[in-house]
């Protein structure tokens, strides 16, 4: 089911949407952002109690793994994950980093999780008519690259968790036989993507309230750092600029009215790592909060 149209009220609860037609033309963007992510799982949620869906998704990183479970039609799957089995499982940490190459745990979280302890209903994923794209940044290239999966459960996990790797605290995934990273590393709102598929309007959900920009200077990543991946190494020195410019674009595209964007109300107490459960309970549910809104606005 398709939300066919944005009311004139939506306007009044969120100023800086306009009128948009929610149909076979009409595509969802996801941002990562690391633990920032619970925001997209609460409006994902949200999302599917009123039985919204797109034809077409594109997730990076964080964006992905919720992504996943909205396609899969499962509320409640991503915020299990993002905060009761953090709690209970613990599985962001240096001890992590230190004895697996990865500050995330990943045998519990593509193993352990999708198989055992919250089962991911590859079924329902796989007969989707969504056509849903997961970006991961190609280190030999240092390029971004949209990947599908529609059959096989492994590819899509190893996308997965390829699109949510953070560089230098995590290990590099093999994805078709290449080296792959977190996605948000080239393209971390890839709405130019949507739109270059045929999708000219989009919804955005972003994990940085309006107005944000990373502060600070790039800096040249030095060659002890990838040294195999030179182009990987360049397209890390330029992450700040790139995605600010990102940013700019998208607010750019919102007031043409081309975009309608779900982002926090208000600056960020979440940190990209982290773990205090009552501060993600709260972004979650703030984004649970916007998309319900946002539907309930709608016809």
């Amino acid at each position: 089911m398709f939300c066919a149209r944005f009311s004139l009220s939506l306007q009044r609860i969120f100023p800086f949407y306009r009128m948009m037609k929610i149909d076979e033309k009409t595509g969802l963007v996801l941002e990562g952002g690391g633990m920032r992510g619970v925001f997209t799982s609460g409006v994902l949620d949200a999302f599917m109690k009123h039985g919204v869906e797109f034809p077409y998704i594109v997730a990076v990183s964080a964006g992905a793994c919720n992504g996943m479970s909205y396609v899969s039609r499962q509320p409640g799957r991503a915020r299990r994950s993002n905060i009761e089995m953090l709690e209970k499982y613990d599985y962001i940490s240096i001890r992590n980093l230190l004895l697996k190459g990865n500050i995330f745990d990943p045998q519990l979280l593509y193993e352990r999780f999708p198989f055992e302890l919250l089962p991911f209903d590859f079924d329902t994923f796989f007969q989707s008519p969504t056509d849903f794209e997961m970006v991961v940044a190609n280190c030999l290239t240092g390029e971004a690259e949209y990947l599908s999966e529609r059959h096989d459960p492994q590819r899509a996990l190893d996308i997965v968790q390829a699109s949510s790797s953070l560089p230098y605290v995590s290990k590099i995934v093999m994805v078709d036989g290449k080296p792959m990273l977190d996605g948000g590393i080239v393209d971390s709102i890839p709405v130019q993507h949507a739109i270059s598929k045929g999708y000219e309007r989009n919804v955005v959900v972003l994990t940085r309230n309006r107005g944000y920009r990373k502060t600070g200077h790039d800096w040249k990543i030095p060659h002890f750092f990838y040294r195999k991946y030179p182009r990987l190494r360049e397209a890390l020195s330029h992450r700040l600029e790139i995605y600010n410019r990102q940013l700019e674009y998208v607010e750019q595209l919102e007031q043409e009215g081309r975009v309608v964007c779900i982002r926090p109300e208000r600056p960020l107490e979440v940190e990209r790592l982290e773990k205090d459960a009552q501060k993600l309970e709260r972004l979650y549910e703030e984004g649970f909060s916007l998309g319900d809104r946002f539907c309930e606005a709608s016809p």
